[in-house]
């Protein structure tokens, strides 16, 4: 059955067996980069072509060739019966009556469990954003930036003051990190135009950055966190190792592009400051231009342009370079602690094909909630119930969490959580403990 799944030209799958009844043996074939099946809701699809197109970009479809896609589909389309319009066309049959409705021997208990609780959290409403916070949000990001520019500009540029406009600055640029990251997942508007509208101007205008690189790149974080070749976010050009497998690996293979025994010091170094200002800076532009997306690289010249016509007249052309780097490096010291400290120190393996719910909380912590963690995190010390929810409104994480952490003591997965110290010391913690058994397997193996 299924061999090969080709289609005739009046669409109609036949296979080896009976014509679209397939086994998940048949499906596991077709996952190659060129030939790429997927299930959703027991149905059978043929994505190859469609790969191309997805607006997700076609990796995040790519990683779940071969797999049962159902809960990753319902977790990132906030409208399925629009996107069923797409999938009809590449249906090509569906599993078999025998077969189970999940692939690699994942628990089915977990699986329908989150699903009611997923579908009790849209009944409740907790799918439904509120106007007023991000209004209220987006307002206190564009006075930082007025009262930075208006503050250099009537009272001069001493030393002082250039600080103070600086962590204005950075403080909007963190907080414009968050709003778009809410766009960008459609939490914000019920219209998902809109939410795409706004996510360019926020990350393009107010960030200077471009929200389909965002997009291509942090939907496939959020299909398989902390999976190596899958999750770009661990892509660090062999500079540290990371999790417990990682690190033996290159230690048995005797890689060694850096003394990873000391990651855990010069992280301090080429993590924090380095992040936005350089790693993200050249990933975006590059990628921009090479996928010829004009658009976006429109709305992000847009950003400094605004910025050096603002801050050019006041230090100079030197001095805007010298004062933007600055604010870029105390943003990117912000952003990379907060971000890293929910998934640096858990899991980070090779593909386990685990269910949704199992796979996110082995890959994610919190952090505890207060008004400050919640505002400087942007939410994200929810980041469990982000990462299972997430295009649910951040304000809502904490009315759902109750059930999440229930559901958790259930099945037996923890739930961890951390107050904000300890996840910023368990990131230099993890990178310590991960250059450790680097060090072991490249001298006894």
């Amino acid at each position: 059955m299924g061999g090969g799944g080709q289609q005739t030209d009046h669409g109609e799958p036949h296979s080896g067996g009976d014509a679209g009844v397939y086994t998940w043996e048949d499906v596991q074939k077709h996952s190659s980069k060129n030939d790429q099946w997927l299930v959703i809701n027991r149905k059978v699809y043929n994505v190859t072509q469609w790969a191309k197109r997805h607006p997700g970009g076609f990796q995040v479809i790519s990683h779940y060739a071969g797999e049962d896609a159902t809960e990753a589909f319902a977790a990132f389309h906030p409208d399925p019966k629009f996107v069923q319009k797409f999938l009809k066309p590449l249906l090509i049959g569906e599993l078999k009556a025998t077969e189970a409705s999940q692939d690699h021997g994942k628990k089915a208990a977990i699986i329908q469990d989150f699903k009611r609780l997923r579908e009790q959290a849209e009944k409740q409403g907790l799918f439904q954003a509120k106007p007023l916070f991000f209004c209220l949000h987006l307002g206190h990001i564009l006075l930082l930036e007025a009262l930075a520019w208006l503050m250099v500009c009537l009272w001069g540029t001493s030393w002082l003051l250039t600080l103070l406009c600086a962590v204005m600055l950075a403080t909007a640029q963190t907080q414009a990190s968050w709003l778009q990251h809410d766009l960008g997942h459609l939490s914000v508007f019920k219209k998902s135009r809109w939410n795409h509208l706004i996510h360019k101007f926020v990350i393009g205008h107010l960030k200077g950055a471009s929200a389909n690189w965002w997009t291509y790149r942090h939907s496939q974080h959020h299909a398989k966190p902390s999976v190596f070749k899958k999750d770009p976010d661990l892509y660090t050009y062999n500079i540290l190792v990371l999790g417990a497998t990682q690190p033996v690996e290159y230690g048995i293979k005797k890689i060694k592009h850096m003394p990873y025994n000391h990651q855990h010091k010069y992280f301090f170094l080429v993590g924090p400051p380095l992040l936005i200002p350089v790693y993200y800076t050249i990933d975006v532009i590059r990628s921009t231009i090479a996928r010829r997306d004009w658009v976006d690289l429109a709305w992000l010249m847009t950003f400094y342009l605004r910025f050096f016509y603002c801050y050019i007249h006041i230090y100079g052309f030197f001095g805007a370079m010298a004062f933007f780097s600055f604010v870029r490096f105390l943003e990117s010291h912000w952003f990379t602690w907060i971000t890293q400290m929910s998934h640096l120190p858990m899991e980070i393996d090779h593909e386990k094909h685990q269910d949704w719910m199992t796979m996110q909380l082995r890959s994610t912590c919190d952090i505890e909630q207060s008004f400050f963690n919640d505002w400087f995190s942007g939410h994200l010390n929810f980041q469990i119930e982000h990462h299972l929810f997430p295009r649910m409104p951040r304000h809502n994480y904490h009315l759902v969490a109750p059930h999440v952490r229930a559901l958790c003591k259930k099945h037996g997965i923890p739930y961890e959580m951390k107050t904000l110290w300890q996840g910023f010391a368990d990131v230099v913690r993890s990178l310590k403990t991960s250059g450790d058994l680097w060090l072991d397997a490249y001298l006894h193996n």
